[in-house]
């Protein structure tokens, strides 16, 4: 089975209205909530995928009934700790980090072990930083050096926690959070900023969460035990997914995009807003709020003259699945573009601060690195005549989207290993592409 692809030359110029797979964040928190709801919830637009995929899988490994249809998947929940499971049931996240630390704290006071195991990449990806919190809860983990694989057993004594968490990880708060839920007592959590889906989701719910926001964090109180009723939820694009298809825009000549439907949360915009200070033009159409989530249409032009950008690195969480492909349209920009305090892109699928570093060098732009913090000294003029093999990159599929992206608008002849990388987030991406205009073997 061929397992690459090859791109030989740059996408024509093209002006396409496209829509983008359910967002992934999204799919994964309704399908827990869901999970733990009383009665029948649906999900339209649901993202097909490896990630979400094993999620329901595992649930199912849960006792819990799950059905996916053409149009819907729907979830038959009975509640709070009412997942029905035999003891040492082996749950696999596959490449998720987003379900594995959820579904450890949805776990937090099962009364049997259960394992939770992933692939190689997310078998080599920290989770102490849920085993101190949920340790504190009163929860049992053993684990391999703070690793994958975990077994946990649960406690019917859980003790709600004042903690801090330093990270600004929207995984790590979620954990705590869903733990909270399960928790007689008030849990209370001082959060870096980080991605609040799962505020919005609480509140949308009606589950008793108070929020109180700062400059450099969130107050979040959480009283546990509260049962709440099913929900319906059609899930938006994912914005993740829709920057490959910004930045191929971006960097391409004459050409213009829509794309419907797109989650826009704050927290995960940074992309829209970084861009527009690099001079692109982006508008924001048919902007509503629905169940605590903003979306819209997102219009994209390309642009000749991009501006290189100082990134704060307050603005880090808001960006941090698009920094990849930022690094590439910084390389065609104007001027030194500087990042800062990266070092949490090290902890992602792959060392994503390494590989970017590498593939810049590849294709010949100038950087300095110190540190976790970035310089790009761009070249408007780049233009790509040499071959290229991209391999290596741990199947991390953000990378694997980068150069795809590089390979269509910078030139040159390309060889791109692990196409199936995308199944975990974005298995339609090549689809997509071609439904554009591009060439792909």
């Amino acid at each position: 089975m061929v397992t690459h692809i090859s791109i030989n030359q740059k996408i024509k110029a093209f002006n396409k209205t496209i829509k983008i797979s359910g967002d992934k964040s999204l799919s994964i928190r309704w399908a827990l909530m869901a999970a733990q709801a009383i009665g029948k919830s649906r999900a339209y637009n649901i993202l097909n995928s490896d990630d979400v995929n094993n999620a329901l899988i595992s649930l199912k490994k849960l006792g819990v009934k799950v059905s996916k249809k053409k149009k819907f998947c729907e979830i038959n929940g009975k509640g709070l700790n009412t997942f029905v499971f035999k003891n040492n049931t082996v749950i696999n996240a596959g490449n998720s980090g987003t379900f594995a630390r959820l579904i450890i704290g949805s776990l937090a006071n099962s009364k049997k072990n259960v394992i939770i195991k992933g692939d190689r990449s997310l078998s080599n990806r920290d989770f102490e930083r849920i085993i101190k919190p949920l340790n504190l809860f009163g929860v049992n983990i053993k684990s391999r050096n703070k690793k994958l694989p975990i077994k946990l057993k649960g406690s019917n004594f859980l003790r709600p926690i004042n903690y801090f968490e330093k990270k600004g990880s929207a995984q790590v708060k979620s954990c705590i959070m869903l733990a909270a839920l399960n928790t007689n007592g008030e849990t209370v959590l001082k959060c870096k900023k980080s991605r609040d889906h799962s505020e919005n989701l609480f509140k949308y719910l009606k589950l008793p969460i108070k929020i109180f926001k700062y400059k450099n964090f969130d107050i979040i109180k959480i009283k546990g035990k509260r049962q709440f009723n099913a929900f319906d939820y059609e899930i938006p694009g994912d914005i993740s997914s829709a920057s490959f298809f910004i930045a191929l825009t971006v960097l391409s000549k004459n050409s213009k995009i829509l794309l419907r439907n797109i989650n826009i949360n704050q927290s995960r915009t940074g992309i829209l807003d970084i861009l527009k200070k690099m001079r692109v033009k982006i508008k924001l159409k048919n902007k509503i709020i629905y169940k605590g989530e903003s979306k819209a249409d997102i219009h994209v032009s390309s642009t000749k003259y991009l501006k290189a950008v100082n990134c704060s690195s307050n603005m880090n969480s808001r960006l941090i699945d698009e920094l990849l492909i930022i690094f590439l349209i910084c390389a065609k920009a104007k001027g030194v573009s500087h990042f800062k305090n990266l070092g949490e892109l090290r902890h992602k699928e792959s060392d994503r601060l390494k590989i970017a570093v590498n593939f810049l060098k590849m294709i010949g732009v100038k950087i300095k690195v110190k540190s976790n913090d970035l310089k790009i000294y761009g070249n408007p003029d780049l233009d790509l005549k040499e071959s290229y093999v991209v391999k290596n990159f741990n199947k991390d599929h953000r990378v694997f989207m980068m150069s795809c992206i590089a390979a269509l608008t910078l030139g040159g002849c390309w060889k791109i290993k692990n196409k199936d990388s995308i199944n975990s987030s974005f298995p339609k991406f090549i689809t997509t592409l071609k439904k554009i205009g591009a060439k792909v073997k």
